[in-house]
């Protein structure tokens, strides 16, 4: 597992954090989807299967929000957006695919 140091400089703090694994994301957005608009961050991560550091779990959660896979809404409840049936749509579209696309720009 990779560990990193984050450096606080206001008190020369210096942390060891450690990135979540592939698993522990997996899991974390599973949950999500299985309680989708029903939990902020704190109910949701008390009914994670396993455990998870708190730090992890906001690392975690930043990440599937990038990624755009879930939102937090202003009152703090998480929603898994991703809906996988409408990427597979998408992907069998064959004039969407990159390949394609590089082969209409040569021409």
């Amino acid at each position: 597992m990779e560990q990193q140091l984050a450096s606080n400089t206001e008190n020369h703090e210096v942390r060891m954090f450690r990135s979540p694994t592939l698993e522990t994301v997996k899991m974390v957005e599973k949950t999500i989807d299985k309680y989708s608009g029903e939990f902020k961050k704190t109910q949701l991560w008390q009914k994670l299967p396993k455990k998870v550091m708190w730090p992890t779990y906001l690392i975690i959660l930043e990440y599937l929000e990038e990624i755009n896979r879930i939102v937090i809404s202003g009152n703090g409840v998480i929603t898994y957006i991703w809906d996988p049936e409408l990427a597979k749509k998408y992907l069998v579209k064959k004039h969407l695919h990159y390949d394609d696309v590089k082969e209409k720009c040569k021409s």
